[in-house]
């Protein structure tokens, strides 16, 4: 039986043959820079600009993958018409691109072991779990805000993505503490708030969304759609510091991120964000994302959940 490809340093080999060493640097070190495409109607959505992404922490991570922006384009694209082809017609498919810094000579067990040089360069493809998120798309997420702290960007730049995620983790595992299906929304150490393990966080205050500063948040493609999409609809957007006090008397609030395009947030800290609804602006915006890929997204969800 057919099964996925995955592309590993060059190659394009089965899945189940797809494996790397416990001494990858991306093991040892979390030292990995990261990103997430998804299909709609198995075409990526916004492909190239999350691989120009990429290639931005490449360069600030000073990693020389040997391939140019469109050699990778052109790969991913080779490697998501495979396996598009094993799935059903209504599914999706997310693209991982991830690159590590290498093999890491210090911990090879058995001396002399050869080690690759240059860094570790993976693609590879999941089916989309619509169910993972079909009730908080359609009723919308809880965030609750944990002692966790954000990094901040004196230790390294958030533009960056990366998958050294241990405050994420720690973070989630303390909301759920609070609830079971809430999400961590973090803040910095000055008490304003940044972002999810997985999503920019954005709210609505009189008709304006209201953005956290890319200060301490990662510029994502999402919420750059997201701004895109206010323009042509004539919502204001702005960015500012913003604290749990103005999240909880927002009109509304909404998650971007890859997987969903928006989400609707409305709870915090257990208290109700507006109405406890999904807000006329959110609704909005998702009915115009789901003009832009074709597709309505959150029935697509629901379908699928």
């Amino acid at each position: 039986m057919p099964e996925p490809l995955v592309f590993l340093n060059g190659q394009m080999i089965p899945a189940s043959q797809a494996s790397l060493k416990i001494y990858d640097a991306g093991v040892v070190l979390g030292a990995t820079v990261t990103e997430m495409t998804r299909t709609f109607r198995h075409q990526p959505f916004r492909l190239e600009d999350h691989v120009a992404r990429l290639f931005r922490s490449l360069k600030y991570v000073r990693f020389d993958i040997g391939m140019s922006q469109q050699q990778l384009v052109a790969t991913s694209r080779e490697l998501l018409a495979h396996n598009t082809k094993l799935i059903e017609a209504e599914d999706e498919l997310g693209l991982i691109h991830f690159v590590t810094a290498g093999e890491y000579s210090s911990y090879v067990a058995v001396p002399g072991t050869p080690v690759r040089s240059g860094p570790t360069i993976v693609m590879h493809t999941f089916p989309m779990p619509f169910a993972q998120w079909a009730e908080r798309v359609k009723h919308g997420a809880h965030v609750v805000t944990p002692s966790i702290r954000h990094v901040p960007p004196q230790c390294y730049d958030p533009k960056m993505k990366y998958r050294s995620r241990m405050h994420y983790y720690l973070a989630d595992q303390e909301a759920r503490l609070a609830d079971p299906n809430a999400l961590a929304l973090l803040l910095d150490l000055d008490g304003n708030v940044t972002e999810t393990s997985g999503a920019n966080f954005l709210i609505v205050e009189r008709g304006t969304i209201v953005s956290p500063t890319l200060r301490n948040t990662l510029p994502g493609v999402s919420r750059a759609i997201v701004i895109e999409l206010a323009a042509k609809l004539g919502i204001p957007f702005v960015e500012r510091d913003t604290q749990v006090f103005s999240v909880m008397n927002a009109d509304e609030a909404f998650l971007a991120s890859t997987p969903y395009g928006l989400c609707p947030v409305t709870k915090i800290n257990g208290v109700a964000i507006g109405d406890g609804q999904p807000g006329a602006i959110y609704r909005r915006l998702i009915c115009a994302w789901s003009e832009l890929v074709g597709l309505d997204v959150v029935a697509q969800f629901a379908a699928r959940s």
